[in-house]
């Protein structure tokens, strides 16, 4: 009985997650990116398990760009996770066949493993070996995180 209860949800939780397909047409920043899809209409994708550099903050246009040379104007699989707070949704990106666009992004330099927001501890080994290779974000000693960027500029806004 158990293993049928076992079958059963893993069937459900597989069926909430479907697979999508869409081409990458634009990239709003490293971890934002906007795919048009097979009936026309385009989608906003905020990447799962990491958190890019803002545009205006050091790091976030060639976060920016190791996004859009990754994939910008291919076709990806996504699965969509969630929503964020501003509606968009939550997905984790594949392309290439298997490459998982943030484990990429960490591995590179140029994202945080958003540990908030995921239980994916490679990500967390991948951002250490980042950080002691010096690779992207790593190689400025004053590089902060993008959630106390906007913490920072939120309070200097009151």
């Amino acid at each position: 009985m158990i293993k049928i209860i076992y079958g059963i949800s893993l069937f459900v939780a597989g069926s909430l997650s479907a697979q999508i397909k869409g081409k990458v047409i634009k990239i709003k920043d490293g971890d934002t990116v906007v795919v048009l899809l097979a009936d026309k209409t385009q989608q906003t994708l905020r990447l799962a398990e990491v958190d890019c550099p803002e545009n205006g903050q050091a790091f976030g246009s060639n976060a920016r760009q190791f996004t859009a040379n990754q994939v910008f104007g291919k076709t990806v699989v996504f699965y969509k996770i969630g929503k964020d707070r501003y509606g968009r949704s939550v997905a984790g990106v594949f392309y290439d066949g298997d490459k998982y666009l943030s484990r990429e992004i960490v591995k590179a330099g140029f994202g945080w493993w958003y540990f908030k927001a995921s239980k994916n501890t490679e990500l967390q080994k991948l951002q250490d070996e980042a950080k002691q290779k010096k690779l992207g974000l790593w190689s400025d000693t004053k590089a902060i995180a993008p959630w106390e960027f906007r913490k920072n500029k939120k309070n200097k806004t009151k």
